[in-house]
């Protein structure tokens, strides 16, 4: 990431309240439905016909192309007439591609999806159409935007800690989160490097439960930093490292599938889950067409579609778990009480876990 990128990512820490008052824009008027209809099986208050006519959907997200492709094919198996495409990009670089085309007078994208810091910047910008879809019901209050409407929490990225039995067994592996500090696992665990949104999370979360000096324990440890999760888990595959800590539980079932020495615990604590939210954007050019996969997606059709394409768990409490998994209701799951103590800890977790990687 560019030193200019960090610093347009950092001033929206410094920006206003993370989750405050937002002006309902132009479009806000027709956002509710009294009487959606059952379509392919889910409830809409799209008009299909309209959609269909539209005949598109563009789709900005920051899944997995292998992922998001599925997604889009199981759509369009659904409505033939409407042809879905989708750009893919990691969070802060989509959120830059899209405001700059906003600022320019160009609406390509139909829908967007990222993390829960930018969709809030982008709510306070008005840049969401309003739009309660009948699915919205089965979602938590605290999964949606406030007004609801403009956004929801559509997948939860679960991480915990994960081993290699053929190393360490279960009788030896951790519980919860404090054995980490055991100094039993000294030089036998990696984490994400303080690049990840996921760890940023992690660490956030978890040190409201266990403490604010929990993490400075890690330090002793000599856990090793990588980007990618994959990285992760080839090492603990391999032997390298016995434990993977802030585990994300996606990868985990994406490797258990292909028969990795894996087992993932989830520590009575509390288990971090990160959101990945969608939303309609305002002068979507094929506006039916988004609200009509906005209901397909965040409904228990498109939820399971979306959980076998990429191993994240649905927020939906009837939701059933992605495949080989459990369901995210099962645990106590760890949101920050403090979203906007989450934004401006940004450079106080930089700085402290660059220490304890040794990478500063």
């Amino acid at each position: 990431m560019s030193t200019e990128m960090k610093r347009w990512i950092l001033s929206l820490v410094g920006a206003a309240a993370m989750i405050g008052p937002v002006a309902l824009n132009a479009h806000a008027q027709d956002a509710v439905c009294p009487s959606p209809r059952e379509v392919a099986g889910f409830r809409t208050c799209a008009d299909v016909a309209k959609a269909e006519e539209e005949g598109k959907l563009v789709i900005y997200s920051t899944d997995v192309e292998q992922g998001q492709a599925k997604i889009v094919a199981a759509f369009n198996a659904a409505f033939p007439k409407i042809q879905p495409t989708y750009v893919r990009a990691l969070s802060a670089s989509l959120y830059a591609k899209l405001q700059s085309e906003r600022q320019a007078g160009q609406y390509l994208a139909d829908l967007v999806n990222v993390d829960v810091v930018l969709a809030n910047d982008f709510l306070k910008r008005n840049g969401y159409a309003r739009y309660v879809s009948p699915q919205m019901a089965a979602y938590r209050p605290e999964f949606k935007s406030k007004p609801e409407g403009y956004f929801t929490w559509a997948q939860l990225a679960l991480a915990a800690i994960a081993y290699n039995p053929k190393l360490l067994p279960a009788d030896q592996a951790p519980k919860g989160w404090a054995d980490i500090l055991d100094p039993k696992y000294a030089g036998t665990m990696n984490v994400k490097s303080s690049n990840s949104g996921v760890q940023h999370f992690v660490w956030y979360t978890v040190r409201e439960v266990m403490g604010k000096d929990f993490w400075n324990g890690l330090t002793s440890q000599k856990p090793k930093a990588f980007d990618s999760y994959v990285q992760q888990y080839d090492r603990a595959v391999n032997g390298e490292d016995k434990l993977v800590i802030g585990a994300q539980y996606s990868g985990y079932l994406e490797f258990k599938a292909k028969g990795a020495p894996l087992d993932f615990v989830f520590p009575t604590q509390g288990v971090p889950a990160s959101p990945q939210v969608w939303g309609i954007i305002d002068k979507a050019p094929n506006p039916q067409a988004a609200r009509l996969f906005l209901d397909w997606f965040l409904s228990p059709i498109g939820q399971k579609v979306m959980q076998e394409a990429l191993f994240l768990n649905s927020p939906r409490d009837d939701a059933a778990p992605p495949p080989g998994g459990v369901a995210a209701s099962q645990h106590k799951l760890l949101f920050p009480t403090d979203w906007n103590g989450f934004l401006a800890s940004k450079r106080e977790f930089n700085a402290e876990w660059d220490h304890i990687t040794g990478l500063k």
